[in-house]
């Protein structure tokens, strides 16, 4: 259910649980509620009221995070892979599409007219591509080690989250932009989210596995979020 306080709208989910928990996501600062199943609304309104300072300051922080200029996918265009820069260079030319590195360089090859939605649309397919291969090693060696068992990865374009999880399915969600990112951050995403597995909520006691398995994973949190995001054009 959604619910709005002081102009700040939040969704708001019961759950078997005995605390209430309130967190704000990254990169456009959702903001979540989960409660146990007996809390009545209007007492989740009222501990909601009591930390609304502390949500607009978190807001505000990562609202200012640094986004991406827009991209126009043409020659010596800034583009990244695994935490690296390179240069884009587009090659025209009658045959499939092919993106590869060379050096320092980006190549993109397209066929001759192509427009930048479809220049866009063949990198982020590549992107994507190279997010799933890394990450299903990743997730093999990771739910070994954590008992966990994952029935399905999905890796797509993701506007708010780096990563979602259906414990009750098995089910993990990655953010195609991971790829461009340092390679830690896809596993902090990883291990967070399969640790949702074992707790699915952001417990003390789910803190305290991160803790156990990646000691380094606030830092690494905070680096995540402190790297560029996407531009997104608003809709009109």
């Amino acid at each position: 259910m959604r619910l709005e306080v002081g102009g700040v709208s939040m969704e708001v989910e019961h759950k078997d649980i005995k605390n209430v928990h309130l967190t704000v996501h990254p990169p456009e600062g959702r903001v979540r509620v989960s409660a146990p199943r007996a809390m009545r609304l209007e007492t989740i309104r009222v501990f909601v009221i009591s930390k609304l300072d502390w949500i607009r300051r978190q807001q505000v922080a990562l609202r200012k995070q640094e986004r991406e200029t827009p991209r126009r996918y043409i020659d010596r265009e800034s583009h990244y892979l695994w935490g690296e820069r390179y240069l884009l260079r587009v090659e025209e030319a009658e045959a499939p599409p092919l993106v590869k590195i060379k050096g320092k360089q980006l190549l993109l090859r397209v066929r001759p007219g192509s427009d930048a939605g479809k220049r866009a649309e063949i990198l982020a397919t590549w992107y994507r591509d190279h997010v799933r291969e890394r990450a299903e090693e990743m997730i093999l060696s990771w739910a070994s080690r954590l008992g966990v068992t994952v029935n399905h990865l999905y890796v797509q374009t993701m506007k708010t989250r780096w990563g979602g999880c259906k414990p009750e399915r098995g089910n993990i969600r990655l953010n195609t932009e991971l790829a461009k990112k340092p390679p830690r951050c896809l596993e902090y995403i990883i291990v967070h989210e399969l640790l949702h597995l074992i707790e699915p909520t952001h417990t003390d006691r789910f803190r305290a596995l991160l803790d156990k398995h990646l000691p380094m994973w606030r830092a690494i949190r905070d680096e995540l979020n402190s790297l560029p995001v996407k531009y997104w054009r608003e809709k009109s």
